[in-house]
């Protein structure tokens, strides 16, 4: 995916330019978002066999759609 820039990149320190970190990907940020609204009422969004793997997939797979939304 070549949309997904680092959600809260760290700017770095001058001094130590070798030392750049670009922290969680935007496409992380939206999973954990995704799955905290999933878990606050997951019955409402979700008939199927529900557990910890299925929720997870489901919410990378919001995040993807997010990410193909800001391409358009």
């Amino acid at each position: 995916m070549t949309n997904n820039p680092p959600a809260f990149p760290i700017v770095p320190d001058e001094r130590a330019l070798d030392s750049i970190r670009n922290g969680m990907t935007l496409r992380d940020y939206f999973a954990a978002k995704a799955i905290n609204g999933i878990l606050s009422n997951y019955k409402t969004f979700y008939d199927g066999d529900v557990n910890e793997t299925s929720i997870a997939r489901w919410s990378y797979e919001i995040a993807d759609a997010m990410l193909k939304a800001r391409e358009s």
